[in-house]
């Protein structure tokens, strides 16, 4: 199983979750709304958020689990809604599952 993360920008949120919803087989996701900063380090954001003498950027975070061969489907419909072609649309990072444990049942599982 891979987990997807991804951070992109707030007002393409819409357009990713509908695109993810095609997906029939995706399990579920779970948004969040953070803060960051990439190589420009908020110089260029247009609504900064400053914190602690640092500037942010308002990110929205989805968090995906899914199998292999779900995961390849999962990242380029996030790069094709999330994309505006400027800095700051995102990363999406790709990583192995090693188990999940169902809280409610305690069941575990090796992906």
């Amino acid at each position: 199983m891979k987990e997807i993360k991804a951070i992109i920008q707030p007002f393409m949120v819409d357009n990713v979750l509908l695109a993810l919803d095609a997906i029939t087989e995706l399990p579920g996701l779970t948004v969040s709304q953070v803060l960051g900063w990439g190589r420009q380090r908020g110089a260029t954001v247009q609504d900064p958020v400053r914190e602690a003498g640092h500037t942010f950027a308002k990110k929205t975070k989805l968090e995906i689990v899914v199998t292999d061969e779900l995961a390849p489907r999962v990242v380029q419909a996030i790069v094709e809604t999330a994309r505006t072609g400027r800095a700051g649309d995102g990363k999406i990072f790709v990583s192995e599952v090693k188990e999940v444990v169902r809280i409610r049942t305690g069941e575990r599982a090796e992906p």
